[in-house]
């Protein structure tokens, strides 16, 4: 099967795979026409780039310019749920950058994606193997259900453990800074350079070209309508026909479950679905940053009594 998968990404065609964080949509990051792929398939936006997976830091190094902190969070982080963005190297079509001058790139911590890399020896992008905007996928399932049309082939890995997209960190700036909140914080970051590292900071403008994924106001979010609510806010809400997920005491076992649980949630003809607004604290900061973006706030929400 991983033979297979390497003859379709040589030859210009698209594979989902699992990693620990989402299942991706992959295409031969230096083949512009095989990325212009994922961009249809997904319905995403040219201006939204796409981070790319690659084996090994040797692997790295051919297709973005290295410096001494991504040595550091390589080796502490790698495999692992942590993209670093950096200067690319030209062999990374730029369609894949949306004609950005940076590459995000990260190691996947999956055995069977770091197979398929192995094999591949080449650079991998691959966003969320999901419609643009809606619910990240977790299983092989998710990918069927909703881009069977569009995938030569699904890798099947079983179910995602971290089950949140990969912290994105900008190191090609004056100073490191936070794009996505992910599984990695910026507390754990900061210990590994022995420097500050600036925190995430909101886009405003959806329609600029943006340095990483998971920047855009409104994503991630479920085809059901979805507010979210402060505890006690918890009494205004009308429960006919709606659910309500509300804080578990683990955030790592809540998001590796949030999507799974969002995609089964969209099959019940709810008339809403009424989320609690994690706290802005290191544990819960990527799953908040999630909640914010798939959500409306509770305030005026014109389905409760």
């Amino acid at each position: 099967m991983i033979g297979h998968a390497v003859e379709l990404l040589r030859a210009g065609k698209l594979v989902a795979f699992p990693t620990e964080t989402v299942y991706g949509l992959g295409a031969d990051a230096t083949n512009a026409d095989a990325v212009a792929g994922i961009f249809r398939a997904k319905g995403r936006p040219a201006t939204n780039p796409l981070i790319v997976h690659i084996s090994s830091i040797d692997v790295a190094k051919r297709y973005a310019e290295w410096s001494d902190a991504a040595t550091k969070l390589a080796e502490m982080f790698w495999p692992g749920p942590l993209t670093l963005v950096l200067p690319k190297r030209s062999a990374i079509a730029d369609i894949t950058t949306a004609n950005g001058p940076t590459v995000g790139i990260r190691i996947p911590a999956h055995p069977l994606a770091l197979e398929l890399l192995r094999a591949f020896d080449g650079p991998v992008a691959a966003p969320s193997a999901n419609r643009s905007n809606h619910v990240s996928p977790t299983t092989a399932r998710h990918v069927r259900d909703e881009l069977s049309h569009a995938v030569d082939l699904i890798l099947d890995g079983g179910p995602c453990t971290v089950g949140i997209e990969s912290t994105v960190l900008d190191l090609a700036s004056d100073a490191p800074r936070i794009l996505r909140p992910g599984h990695i914080t910026a507390e754990q970051i900061a210990a590994v350079l022995g420097s500050r590292v600036l925190g995430h900071k909101p886009t405003e403008n959806a329609g600029a070209a943006l340095r990483s994924p998971g920047q855009l106001p409104v994503h991630y979010a479920p085809l059901t309508p979805a507010f979210r609510f402060d505890p006690n806010e918890r009494g205004q809400i009308d429960l006919t026909d709606t659910a309500v997920i509300e804080l578990t005491l683990d955030p790592e076992s809540y998001a590796r479950n949030f999507y799974a649980r969002l995609r089964l949630l969209d099959t019940q003809s709810l008339r809403a679905i009424y989320i609690e607004l994690p706290p802005d604290t290191p544990g819960w900061r990527a799953v908040r940053d999630r909640v914010l973006r798939a959500t409306k706030p509770l305030s005026g929400n014109l389905l409760q009594e």
